[in-house]
């Protein structure tokens, strides 16, 4: 009796059915990828490092580079020094970093609070306060009506107007419920079985099981308030209350020119320098921060896009 044997689809030249996408790359590919990273890394560096070294430069490097450096020869802080000398662009970077962090410290607690309740079944009033949320993507208000509220509300030149409207996200709550929804329900069940409430249940099992999707969701909030520089705009009389924004805009956009007064110096370095220092201390805290929350953004985005 004679038995034939199949060949194995691997003998037979044939891959096994599996995505495209799940397929290794050919030697090909992978150049065609290296190549596009290196253009990407090369298209965000070049600007960053252009702006860091005419930050860095001499005014006689300046004026002999037509304006802008890439390598000084006698690198200087001196633009630095005179930006973070007690004028108004220390007091600005002081009012982002309040606004920032007190904004974000906000934000997260009314997000997880709301999701958490819209997250658990039978929450009252749950499906409609749900579809509010989901409305404000639909329907976002204009200028002249959030202008008219602010002033209602007395919010007007104080620093709650560059927090309150834009405390609360409706992507940000919609991800850390669905993030929520995730969390096995057994967990909730035996806690109950312990004589734990929902806020108990909230802070010592649900956030200690969510630290990937807060970090994400506070990085999207402080990235948020410090870019933030509209509201300061429209709602901010004060110069002194200016955050760092608005300043970084009437200098390095606007093209206004640096006052030695209000730096708090005698002697001003080149214009340009100034402007790339004031642009280097914007993005600073940002890319400072971010490494060390970016192992979370995956896993805390993603989960919550699924489930949602």
């Amino acid at each position: 009796m004679t038995t034939t044997i199949a060949a194995h689809p691997r003998r037979r030249g044939r891959r096994p059915d599996r995505p495209v996408w799940m397929e290794r790359p050919t030697p090909a590919g992978q150049a065609l990828k290296l190549i596009v990273i290196l253009a990407m890394i090369a298209a965000v560096g070049y600007p960053f490092l252009l702006a860091i070294g005419t930050s860095l430069a001499t005014k006689a490097e300046l004026a002999a580079n037509g304006g802008y450096v890439l390598l000084p020869q006698h690198p200087t802080l001196e633009a630095y020094r005179v930006v973070l000398a007690g004028g108004v662009v220390t007091r600005a970077a002081a009012v982002s970093v309040g606004v920032t962090v007190i904004g974000t410290a906000l934000s997260l607690l009314c997000t997880i609070c709301l999701a958490y309740g819209l997250s658990r079944p039978g929450t009252f009033g749950g499906k409609p306060l749900l579809l509010v949320v989901v409305g404000t993507f639909l329907f976002t208000p204009g200028v002249i009506p959030s202008y008219l509220v602010v002033q209602e509300l007395g919010l007007i030149d104080s620093y709650g107007a560059m927090v309150l409207p834009i405390m609360l996200n409706a992507f940000n709550v919609i991800v850390v419920r669905a993030f929520f929804q995730g969390i096995p329900d057994e967990l909730h069940e035996a806690a109950r079985l312990d004589g734990a409430g929902e806020l108990t249940i909230m802070c010592r099992i649900v956030l200690p099981l969510s630290k990937a999707v807060i970090a994400v969701v506070g990085m999207f909030y402080a990235v948020t308030y410090w870019n933030s520089f509209f509201n300061a705009m429209l709602y901010i009389n004060d110069s002194d209350k200016l955050p760092l924004q608005v300043i970084l805009r009437s200098y390095v956009i606007q093209g206004d020119t640096f006052n030695a007064k209000a730096l708090g110096v005698s002697v001003l370095p080149a214009t340009t320098a100034l402007s790339m220092a004031v642009l280097i201390l914007a993005v600073l805290p940002i890319v400072a921060v971010y490494p060390f929350l970016q192992k979370y953004f995956v896993k805390g985005v993603l989960t919550g896009a699924v489930k949602a």
